[in-house]
């Protein structure tokens, strides 16, 4: 493949799906600012109310990841995001319409259903333009969107809420999904032979070189058996117990900093920000390392298993020693972004393109229910003792064993591998 075909995909590919998955990561984390700065106290809503509406998302998250996956793979990724982008960037500008509960709960779970495809067809998206010594670059670029929207939200969402209100702020931070649906589709290509950028002897070239990358996988027939593997199995609940640790600290972290003595809400949302830029630099180092070794799992566990060291020690401090509880909650927050990349990589790796895009899926949905568990059983927690403690033990905890799960799975892989089978793949 030639250098100019690489540096052409990452230049003009690549922003665009970091904007895209950006966007869809601002409307789904604002939600706790809402919470913490008056939307919660103006709907009358309890702290026990507020953790399931802060889950709700997830839940509707959960249940059209498979099928989104197995339309972006078999269809178009590039039609499905574009309506996905009108959808949510509507949902999200409505919450600040809202003065009936009942309708926050609705706009909620919708809000989780029409974003359920996204990271799905996006990663299903990726793995058409990019090889196995790019992925896992590529699918942390994408997924930087993640605790880089969360960084600059932290703050413009803290000067927002201070200047115009949580409704205000709802109503400004979903627009801009709405105006981008129609710059992703003037310039994005669901597949290299359908890109007008590319020669017709390039693109030959490039979709020859991923066809290569496939000879050497496991054949599976359909989704049923891919969901049946073993590998597949651990790593959905791998991401269950990881998804637990990294929403509760996204969902709960600006209320956890806000408790703190003399601290309002622009301050938390500056200090918000810190464990995401920690996050970038981590991911863009494990993610380069990783494609340079070819290793995935070790660059995912020790990950996680220090987010959970750092959660318990943070838990054991408690809030008489607050920077340094922060500190430590910032080492967590990093550590548990870092791995995003070559974990997202792992599948195609292991499975043939046929079920990859949905066996991503359906992991994917298993986080997006850990998340939902996460996100609720966090704030339930912290309403119910009172303070943060048992729910840092409870993160700490899912990320130890998520750990675990890692490192088992990718021997079940390789153990898998290794023996051979005349199953034909089938489209």
């Amino acid at each position: 493949m030639k250098q100019t075909i690489a540096k052409q995909r990452w230049l003009r590919l690549i922003p665009i799906a970091f904007i895209t998955y950006s966007l869809a990561y601002l409307d789904r984390a604002n939600y706790g600012f809402g919470a913490a700065a008056g939307l919660a106290k103006d709907l009358h809503i309890t702290p026990g109310t507020s953790s399931l509406l802060g889950s709700l998302f997830f839940l509707g998250y959960f249940f059209f990841q498979v099928p989104g996956a197995n339309y972006a793979e078999k269809k178009s990724a590039k039609k499905l995001i574009f309506w996905s982008l009108i959808l949510w960037g509507g949902l999200a500008s409505a919450t600040g319409l809202i003065t009936n509960i009942n309708l926050l709960f609705v706009i909620r779970f919708a809000l989780g259903v029409v974003e359920s495809a996204v990271m799905p067809a996006m990663l299903v998206f990726l793995s058409h333009w990019f090889t196995k010594a790019e992925r896992s670059r590529a699918n942390t670029f994408l997924i930087l969107g993640n605790p880089a929207t969360v960084l600059w939200m932290s703050i413009v969402s803290g000067y927002l809420l201070n200047s115009v209100g949580w409704r205000w702020m709802f109503i400004i931070e979903g627009l801009p999904a709405v105006i981008w649906a129609f710059i992703w589709w003037k310039l994005v290509d669901d597949k290299p032979r359908e890109a007008k950028w590319l020669t017709e002897q390039e693109k030959q070239d490039f979709e020859n070189q991923l066809e290569k990358e496939q000879e050497g996988l496991k054949a599976v027939k359909n989704y049923s058996e891919a969901f049946k593997s073993k590998p597949v199995i651990l790593l959905s609940a791998q991401y269950f117990l990881w998804s637990i640790g990294v929403y509760g600290f996204v969902m709960w972290l600006p209320s956890i900093i806000k408790s703190a003595p003399n601290m309002d809400i622009v301050t938390t949302g500056w200090l918000s920000s810190v464990p995401y830029i920690l996050a970038v630099v981590l991911m863009l180092t494990a993610s380069y390392f990783s494609d340079k070794t070819l290793n995935r799992s070790g660059f995912v566990w020790p990950f996680l298993l220090i987010g959970a060291i750092a959660f318990y020690a943070s838990y054991t401090l408690g809030t008489n020693h607050f920077w340094i509880s922060f500190i430590l909650l910032v080492i967590a927050g990093g550590a548990m972004y870092a791995p995003y990349g070559p974990f997202f990589a792992i599948i195609p790796e292991i499975l043939p393109r046929n079920v990859a895009g949905g066996a991503m899926a359906l992991i994917n949905s298993m986080g997006a229910l850990g998340s939902f568990v996460g996100s609720y059983i966090v704030g339930y927690l912290n309403g119910a003792t009172g303070g943060f403690g048992a729910s840092y033990i409870f993160m700490a905890g899912s990320l130890f064993l998520s750990a675990l799960l890692t490192v088992w799975a990718i021997k079940a892989a390789k153990k898998e591998s290794n023996k051979s089978t005349d199953i034909k793949v089938t489209a």
